[in-house]
């Protein structure tokens, strides 16, 4: 695990003993901290009994702490532990800071932090595959992978410095204060999370902190598709020297695209040009980044390709639960003459109306509905699409396979969350695996 200095004789407060919390009350705890922790579950607690005082911070005086960790998971806008904590001074933090305050005990490295609303999760898992294909040593963390804090340190090697790479959501940078990234990337911002912040404008402001901690030689790269993400890459190109916040540039690689058989569409182009920037600015040349573009396969339940069979494209996008990043999955299979695309869509909607998926309704052979939110899809999409009222994702698979044709595309891409049928995403996702292959017979390729 990550330990540090910076802790010793400290006091904590651990709110929160799942994933990251609980990796941050054994790092604190082995680096000499006085951790206080508490979690609602009698399990969880029972893991750093005799380690740790058990108390809910809730109850007792904070008085002298110097932070309280919770999970991202917590909303601080309603929690009481906001209040609480602000009642005696004491900062509410989150893993990442406590990555960012141990940095300086840390091996020799360097830190790139990834967010936006949608396509973190590719950009983050592209930028440390070129890394490693550059033959860097680099990791994975934040909101994708292990919790930082449990994770050894990098060492470097011959080649340069180790690289963290870290994709971090809005929760997550609204609980860091002091993380400075060699370099950043934010590809966009649209609404999403809202029930988490007061305005779009405060969910904006939360994805622009990562920059303002930033020093100002440090490097950007930013999307230009949405004026919230404009709007903060002007400002902080006032604050930066020439060169170090850009722009996310497509042109220059967009020729290329149709070697990179996981990474299809306007989307995935944005995602790859943000990588390409990132990876340059730390010495990676075209040479490697062009191959590793080409034989990066993806992550699961992002536009991931769970095979071809019968000539019919299967492509399981669970990870979209919103309108925003539906759409490019959908502008990804255009007409080839016909709409060739069988869209699973449905769940537990998070807004309403087709929104930016409207404008490639034209790629739509049929749409299959699922879930909570199927009526109100069926509804809208009838009249542009043909439209099956399915309700479950398996009725949905097993009529998308019967109505498809070679050439086609079933795309399971769903706009909405997953709750009212799936535990989460990934579960989503792997139904739909599961089915397709059982349903194929899991034909070859």
């Amino acid at each position: 695990m990550i330990t540090s200095s910076a802790f010793s004789g400290k006091r904590y407060a651990v709110l929160g003993l799942a994933r990251s919390g609980l990796a941050a009350a054994e790092a604190l705890l082995a680096s000499g901290a006085d951790v206080t922790a508490w979690d609602r579950q009698d399990v969880a607690r029972d893991r750093l009994a005799g380690r740790a005082t058990l108390a809910d911070p809730l109850e007792i005086d904070l008085t002298g702490f110097d932070g309280v960790v919770v999970s991202p998971g917590v909303p601080i806008n309603s929690h009481p532990i906001t209040t609480r904590a602000a009642r005696y001074g004491v900062p509410l933090i989150g893993d990442i800071e406590l990555f960012a305050l141990a940095r300086p005990d840390l091996p020799p490295h360097k830190v790139v932090g990834i967010t936006g609303t949608n396509g973190k999760s590719t950009t983050t898992a592209l930028v440390r595959y070129i890394l490693e294909a550059a033959g860097l040593p680099a990791r994975m963390a934040g909101n994708i992978g292990l919790p930082i804090m449990g994770r050894d340190p990098l060492e470097p090697n011959d080649v340069g410095p180790a690289v963290y790479v870290l994709e971090l959501s809005s929760y997550q940078i609204d609980l860091t204060r002091s993380l400075a990234c060699e370099a950043a990337a934010l590809l966009n911002i649209t609404p999403d999370h809202l029930d988490r912040y007061e305005s779009f404008d405060h969910y904006a402001f939360s994805k622009s902190r990562l920059f303002a901690m930033q020093d100002s030689d440090q490097f950007a790269v930013f999307g230009v598709d949405d004026a919230p993400t404009r709007a903060v890459m002007a400002a902080q190109q006032v604050r930066r020297p020439d060169g170090g916040a850009v722009a996310i540039d497509t042109g220059a690689i967009a020729a290329l695209q149709s070697d990179w058989p996981s990474l299809q569409g306007p989307h995935n182009l944005e995602n790859a040009a943000a990588a390409v920037a990132i990876a340059e600015h730390l010495g990676v040349g075209p040479e490697i980044w062009r191959k590793a573009l080409a034989s990066f396969t993806g992550l699961p339940h992002r536009m991931e390709r769970v095979g071809e069979f019968g000539g019919v494209l299967f492509i399981n996008d669970s990870k979209a639960t919103n309108q925003a990043s539906t759409a490019p999955a959908l502008a990804a299979f255009p007409a080839d003459p016909d709409p060739r695309i069988h869209w699973i869509v449905g769940g537990l909607p998070k807004e309403d109306g087709l929104g930016e998926c409207v404008q490639y309704l034209g790629n739509v052979a049929a749409a299959y509905t699922i879930g909570e939110a199927g009526p109100r899809f069926a509804e809208w999409l009838e009249g542009a699409v043909h439209v099956e009222r399915c309700e479950l994702l398996c009725e949905a698979v097993q009529r998308a396979i019967a109505a498809a044709k070679p050439g086609d595309v079933v795309l399971l891409s769903p706009a909405c969350a997953s709750f009212d049928q799936f535990l989460d995403y990934e579960k989503r996702g792997e139904h739909f695996r599961s089915m397709v292959l059982a349903l194929t017979s899991g034909g070859a390729a």
